[in-house]
């Protein structure tokens, strides 16, 4: 059995090895697989996996060997599920492995903006503290989180963890969820739509999916309906916001500060309004990617093969 990856370098840059997967079959990892060369590489494989590398609908119809499609990751929009289905092809996922570290770096985003770490540490390294007058160095204004308000869209795992995280230091936390309703065990939970939760919240955190629906729901109506003094931070779907609007919207004042780990874009482009915005914390895409999360995910792919060979396939997308 032929088994290709497209994209393993995310996943495996060295320190987590494809043991787990080599076993079932004859393994080829390529890095990165360029559109162009995506059909010629797929070509014999029985399985392939992907994370971001795109099966589009022209590519599946020229795969006739293939038989199962493993993402390495939780969202799956990077295939064509209805031409998977239409084949007979199961698209299997990953839906928990980082939802701890995603957490984990959601808050570290907004503490970064409400504490401004990186910021005071460059003021001590330059000498702006040696040359104080006062014990204390005041930078710049920092912000206690205790009392204030969060407004999770999406309280899902990943959701759910942030929010007992922010409960811990003393949050109250507001949520958003367009169909199920289910809060942290122990967590207090006040549900509003949406627009009432952009008015209300003095910090908003995105944990949804993205889809047709909500493709650029954060935009210039929904981001004037917050406090001017609102942060928002975004670990999900870069195009679950309208980038151009909240660069607008921080140059403008109209909020006080975001954090954003995705961008519509990635790698995000040099041109992008958001890279010279005020008060705009970005990194690159790299929440999910401790090793405890990436050991996680290669376990579960491996896990998602063995089913599927077994004839009783897991954590199927498409309904196959």
């Amino acid at each position: 059995m032929k088994i290709v990856v497209l994209d393993g370098y995310t996943l495996n840059p060295g320190d987590n090895p494809w043991d787990e997967v080599a076993r079932f079959g004859e393994l080829v990892v390529h890095d990165r697989t360029p559109d162009e060369l995506i059909a010629e590489r797929c070509a014999g494989a029985q399985i392939v996996l992907t994370n971001k590398t795109r099966l589009s609908a022209r590519t599946l119809s020229e795969l006739p060997e293939l038989r199962l499609i493993c993402v390495l990751a939780t969202g799956y929009n990077v295939v064509d599920l209805e031409k998977s289905a239409q084949l007979g092809i199961p698209v299997v996922n990953v839906p928990e492995y980082g939802s701890d570290s995603v957490a984990q770096h959601a808050i570290a985003l907004l503490l970064e903006l409400t504490n401004r770490v990186a910021l005071y540490d460059a003021a001590v390294k330059r000498g702006a503290w040696s040359r104080c007058l006062d014990f204390t160095l005041v930078a710049e204004p920092l912000t206690e989180l205790s009392g204030k308000s969060l407004g999770i869209v999406g309280l899902g795992r990943i959701g759910g963890r942030v929010a007992s995280i922010a409960h811990a230091i003393g949050m109250d936390i507001l949520a958003h969820n367009p169909r199920q309703r289910t809060a942290p065990d122990g967590i207090p939970v006040q549900w509003l739509p949406l627009e009432e939760l952009f008015q209300k919240a003095d910090v908003v955190s995105l944990h949804c999916p993205l889809t047709a629906q909500n493709e650029g729901v954060v935009n210039r109506a929904l981001l004037g309906l917050m406090p001017s003094h609102a942060l928002i931070v975004n670990t999900s779907r870069g195009a679950l916001v309208k980038e151009q609007d909240l660069a607008d919207a921080l140059n403008s004042g109209t909020i006080a500060g975001a954090a954003l780990d995705v961008s519509v874009q990635e790698p995000i482009p040099s041109d992008s309004p958001l890279l010279t915005a005020r008060n705009c914390i970005i990194t690159p895409h790299v929440a999910w990617a401790t090793l405890a999360a990436r050991r996680r995910l290669m376990a579960t792919t491996a896990r998602n093969i063995a089913a599927w060979l077994a004839g009783a396939p897991q954590n199927v997308v498409n309904g196959v």
